[in-house]
């Protein structure tokens, strides 16, 4: 496999991701999720929350054009490189704060927003995969991209055996025409718990064929952790009102583009230890 396809397709899944989350957050979508981060800065009451909107919006923007102009080899990727740590550590610290906590699960973190912040983990080992190569090992590489993999995994998954995100997937679940099946042969709380120990069953059976170096593991288990992340985008054609703005750019919109960056995790994976890239 060319090594420069691969660049290309990573390249291309952050590029159309960080545009379509720019440009959602610039048109002042999801206000609610600007407020709960920001707040943990203070920066909330000092500035409005469609200035921050536009704020975070043209900051994705313009790692979109960076990322871009260093993939041509037009600049360095310094700045590529700052601005998707920026991106990537503003949500995640605020994993910190009271408002992202459930006290009836001993203060973990809230399912939604703790979901979709833990996603900014996976941005980080996809630029040092395109960017720094050379600086990591192959095993290194390897490493830095399957935790996020794990990690996201095993934390929906073991979220799914709980009630209240039982119920909270119906809506999605029972509009799917990939897995509304579940609920003619399992109960809204058993199908969850199906789905959950998917999630779980193969973000370990991952990690033991990457310990285990045992290629047929690692394919197996690959390509199911893939098809989670595949299936979530389905989502955005099967949801109640598909197709719409509230879709597409608020928070379903938002939660799921970010699944494209654990594909670009899983290409990662998969280009070092199942297949030999040619220069």
């Amino acid at each position: 496999m060319n090594l420069k396809h691969i660049n290309n397709a990573l390249t291309f899944l952050l590029l159309l991701s960080f545009l379509l989350l720019g440009v959602s957050f610039a048109l002042g979508a999801n206000p609610n999720t600007l407020t709960a981060t920001f707040s943990f800065y203070g920066l909330d009451t000092l500035i409005g929350v469609n200035t921050l909107g536009l704020l975070t919006g043209s900051t994705m923007l313009a790692l979109v054009a960076t990322t871009l102009a260093a993939h041509l080899k037009l600049i360095k990727p310094t700045a590529a490189l700052v601005l998707a740590i920026i991106i990537s550590i503003v949500p995640l610290l605020t994993l910190f704060a009271s408002n992202r906590r459930m006290e009836q699960l001993g203060g973990f973190p809230i399912i939604g927003s703790g979901q979709g912040i833990i996603k900014y983990f996976s941005i980080l080992p996809i630029y040092l995969f395109l960017f720094c190569k050379s600086k990591l090992s192959d095993k290194q590489h390897v490493l830095l991209n399957f935790i996020p993999v794990a990690m996201v995994l095993l934390w929906i998954g073991g979220m799914k055996f709980y009630e209240f995100e039982a119920k909270a997937i119906v809506g999605l679940v029972e509009t799917s025409p990939f897995m509304s099946w579940l609920y003619a042969l399992f109960s809204v709380r058993g199908a969850s718990n199906v789905i959950g120990g998917f999630d779980v069953l193969f973000a370990v059976l991952l990690g033991f064929g990457l310990f285990l170096n045992n290629k047929k593991l690692i394919i197996v288990s690959s390509l199911a952790c893939l098809s989670v992340f595949l299936m979530t985008q389905t989502f955005l054609l099967s949801a109640p009102n598909a197709f719409s703005s509230n879709t597409l750019l608020e928070r379903l919109g938002q939660f799921v583009i970010k699944d494209l960056w654990y594909i670009g995790n899983l290409i990662v994976i998969a280009t070092l230890m199942i297949f030999k890239p040619a220069k």
